[in-house]
């Protein structure tokens, strides 16, 4: 079955009592169970809460404008309005933030404010800033090797790697990112996280890593020196989660809650999904509502909004532009990757959080905006949805200037 618009007429995924079309646990990621499963994180794997605490909401003012009709450029590089671009994107759920207020706002998709949706890679951008956090408390040095928080590294190819080389994904360490390969690093990652069973009819002599940790102290190869160069490598925010844990005594998620989530007033307590051991996949399975996320790139909009230290978000903003390569440039030819969010270019120095299936956060100190997408694309990745939503992204900014 393949996947659907906004659109087009919704199939009944897990409508019915009992439902009749339910998303297999192999593709529960994959089209069209993705339209659903993504929004719906809780009924398909075993998460834990990130709670909101009970401070007061952060108020989000509101200054609306009805962009629907703004002209922008489409995926085949037709002219377009922003309304056809994001169902043509598969969007679940858009928002806007001029100045710190809400001006637009979409929900698509059975999605509503309340609805919490997967993340995937933009995990690693939440993860990171509660490691900045963590460094301004003197908790973490991004300057220390891995090993210092974590010892057992030393029998791996992290020994010698830092901090830092772990949040700009510079390790050096061998890690195949072939999503469609299931007997690759990641799709291994997809085992070990809980994500997935070991796929039917696999080699019964392949040895499956139980847990995260376990497939982390497997990990013995190395590809280049460390600091190298950057290679995306979803495993490094899995290290930067451990070295998080062993600093603070915590697990993730309540770090995340204590030192991120209150203090910046979420709306909805967020989750992560766990593996066996209780491990929360620090790199792609966080979960939450739409207006949080754009809380989140409102703090870097705001020069860490008093909760992340000020140094991280210029620290963020600055990355090696000589160490980012094909294929990595075919969306951003001008771009970085520096504590795990990329630059967009060296002259506005905007960032994005990005994640598979069309996640994003996206911050513009010169428009004054941040901007949350959230998606259900049928593929991992697209360039040309990237570049279109780029350039739709700067038409919104241009005509709120």
């Amino acid at each position: 079955m393949s996947s659907y618009r906004n659109s087009d007429a919704r199939p009944p995924i897990m409508q019915g009592a009992p439902p009749q079309l339910v998303p297999p646990r192999m593709d529960w990621d994959r089209p069209p169970w993705n339209r659903w499963t993504f929004q719906n994180i809780r009924q398909v794997l075993p998460t834990a809460e990130v709670w909101r605490g009970d401070k007061p909401v952060r108020h989000l003012p509101r200054n609306e404008q009805d962009l629907d009709g703004l002209p922008v450029t489409s995926v085949s590089g037709a002219g377009a309005s922003l309304a056809e671009l994001l169902d043509e994107t598969y969007t679940d759920g858009f928002i806007v933030l001029k100045d710190g207020a809400v001006v637009y706002e979409r929900y698509f998709n059975g999605m509503t404010p309340r609805s919490l949706h997967i993340s995937q890679s933009v995990a690693k951008s939440v993860t990171a800033a509660t490691a900045g956090v963590l460094v301004g408390k003197g908790l973490l040095d991004v300057s220390a090797p891995v090993t210092q928080y974590v010892p057992e590294l030393n029998d791996t190819a992290y020994r010698g790697a830092l901090v830092q080389h772990v949040l700009d994904m510079a390790s050096g360490v061998t890690f195949d990112e072939t999503y469609t390969d299931p007997y690759s690093d990641i799709g291994q990652l997809d085992v070990s996280a809980g994500w997935k069973p070991i796929p039917p009819g696999s080699d019964p002599a392949f040895r499956w890593p139980r847990h995260v940790f376990e497939q982390v102290l497997g990990l013995g190869k190395l590809e280049c020196r460390h600091g190298d160069r950057f290679s995306y490598r979803s495993i490094e925010t899995e290290v930067l989660g451990f070295c998080i844990e062993r600093v603070t005594g915590k697990r993730l998620y309540e770090i995340v809650s204590e030192d991120l989530w209150q203090p910046m007033g979420a709306e909805q307590s967020a989750s992560f999904t766990v593996d066996a051991v209780g491990s929360s996949l620090a790199d792609g399975g966080f979960n939450a509502c739409l207006r949080d996320y754009a809380r989140v790139g409102l703090l870097y909009l705001q020069n860490g909004g008093g909760i992340i230290p000020p140094g991280w978000v210029e620290a963020t903003r600055s990355g090696n532009h000589a160490h980012f390569q094909a294929p990595y440039t075919d969306s951003l030819p001008e771009g970085a990757y520096r504590n795990k969010w990329w630059i967009e270019d060296p002259r506005s120095r905007s960032i994005y959080a990005r994640g598979v299936f069309g996640q994003m956060i996206y911050v513009n100190w010169d428009y004054g905006m941040v901007v949350a997408k959230l998606s259900s694309w049928p593929d991992f990745l697209s360039t040309p949805f990237n570049i279109a939503t780029q350039k739709a992204l700067h038409a919104i900014g241009r005509h709120l200037a």
